[in-house]
């Protein structure tokens, strides 16, 4: 056979590399402890009912679980729905927003849910938007019943904080899918804390959860009640009326639902929000810290009060980002490539609540040892 001379890729160390080497925005690491709870429940939840007792213990476990690690107000309800974020932005333009919505857009998923609110039954959208990499604060607008942005933008890396909108009659609807228990945040800011579990919560997608207020529960119901056409699936009536039955409407995928469950627990064991708050912040400053330091990398995100603590963006200057993570993913530390739309020269690195920050540390140092060896 005839010999190529295919490159060599750069063999990182052993002694650098990290014990895990899954750095994802999403499905993000799971913890050995998830897959030993799923082999625990394999012959006694997999494959079983989902009406009947031992899936719904395991919804109401979940429920009682989320509860507490978001720090539920009185009266707040938990509502689980099949179908991830993707499905509650349909659901909400369907049975959540009376009339007109505004929205906060400053990256993909942000924009995604103001697209979403422009049904033909609602007002057009306000849209309050700022350049990737930076964010806006939203004010008052007049006939908007929902004012929605997300807690963080999982595209750019750009957190922005949780506050009520002081608008009568107005809900507060935040996207979460990726601050949810990684970023502490007052829940009684919020009407609704949307999020599906495959950042933080270390499970998977097809599934979105919600900690709603009673206003917003009122708002639900009403929607529900009235003659507005609304398909059953992306019912948010269906799915609270389902939820306080501990199920959801379709089947759920229960692998999704014992992953949760487990990662749950286990940061609650560990001291709940503001562990897991900390641990994120610890192993997003150490990746901050270093590009500021090194002449071939910045944050991307300029303003520090707006930088998340879970997704970490890095652009690199004189130095081939792609290559970088061509280079880490051959030696098994993956998933640190940028968000595809976004088209630029850079890293995104999740730093969730599973990722250990000795972990992040020798993640930093496998990208010195790429960069050393080819620039």
């Amino acid at each position: 056979m005839p010999v190529t001379d295919a490159p060599r890729t750069l063999e990182i160390p052993a002694a650098l590399l990290p014990a895990d080497g899954r750095f994802g925005c999403g499905p993000s690491r799971v913890r050995d402890a998830q897959i030993e709870a799923l082999v625990a429940v394999s012959r006694t939840v997999l494959g079983t009912s989902h009406r009947q007792r031992p899936v719904k213990a395991l919804v109401g476990s979940v429920k009682q679980h989320l509860a507490t690690l978001l720090g539920a107000p009185d009266g707040y309800e938990v509502v689980l729905g099949n179908g991830g974020s993707t499905a509650f932005w349909d659901a909400a333009a369907f049975g959540l927003i009376e009339h007109r919505s505004a929205h906060g857009t400053w990256g993909e998923f942000g924009s995604k849910f103001a697209k979403a609110a422009r049904a033909p039954w609602l007002a057009a959208p306000a849209v309050t938007e700022a350049p990737a990499g930076s964010r806006a604060d939203l004010e008052v607008v007049d006939d908007v019943d929902v004012y929605a942005w997300p807690h963080n933008e999982t595209s750019t890396g750009v957190a922005a904080p949780v506050r009520r909108i002081a608008a009568p009659g107005a809900l507060t609807v935040i996207d979460a899918t990726s601050a949810a228990g990684g970023i502490a945040f007052d829940a009684a800011e919020a009407d609704v804390y949307y999020f599906a579990p495959q950042k933080n919560l270390g499970s998977d997608g097809g599934l979105w959860a919600a900690l709603v207020s009673p206003a917003a529960v009122e708002r639900i119901e009403r929607i529900a009640a009235s003659d507005r056409y609304v398909p059953e699936f992306l019912s948010l009536g269906a799915a609270l009326e389902n939820s306080r039955l501990d199920q959801t409407l379709n089947t759920p995928a229960l692998s999704t639902l014992v992953l949760l469950e487990s990662q749950l627990q286990w940061m609650n064991e560990q001291g709940g929000l503001a562990w897991a708050a900390e641990r994120a912040a610890t192993s997003s400053g150490l990746l901050y810290d270093w590009a500021e330091r090194v002449d071939y990398a910045t944050p991307f995100v300029a303003d520090p009060a707006h930088r998340s603590p879970v997704v970490v963006t890095i652009d690199f200057d004189g130095v081939d980002a792609a290559a970088i993570a061509k280079t880490l993913r051959a030696n098994g530390v993956v998933d640190t490539e940028p968000y595809r739309k976004l088209g630029r020269n850079q890293l995104r690195i999740g730093t969730f609540a599973s990722v250990d920050p000795a972990d992040v540390a020798a993640l930093i140092a496998c990208i010195e040892h790429v960069v050393a060896a080819t620039r």
